[in-house]
């Protein structure tokens, strides 16, 4: 992974709001990450105390970073914790 592609991922986890949101959808997984799990945006809303407006922009942003995925369920938006993503940022905090 190159700074570039750090350097979105760290920009798009700096802000508060975008952080707690990607906390709770791995939370809502479980955060077991052998398993393919799924959070229900609507979860979110009930779980945090930010507009569905506001929410949407936050996953747009951690979408474009590559931090999640999104796809529609029938009426309901799914997120899931984009995994690779996840273990890049694992190996680059660990320098071993």
């Amino acid at each position: 992974m190159d700074s570039k592609e750090l350097a979105k991922i760290f920009k798009a986890l700096s802000n508060e709001n975008r952080l707690e949101i990607y906390k709770e959808i791995a939370k809502l997984e479980n955060v077991d990450y052998e398993q393919k799990c799924e959070c229900s945006i609507s979860e979110l809303l009930s779980c945090l105390k930010i507009g569905a407006p506001t929410i949407s922009h936050h996953l747009k942003e951690l979408s474009n970073a590559d931090l999640i995925t999104t796809e529609k369920n029938g009426k309901f938006l799914m997120a899931h914790i984009n995994k690779e993503t996840l273990e890049k940022i694992k190996s680059f905090i660990d320098l071993d």
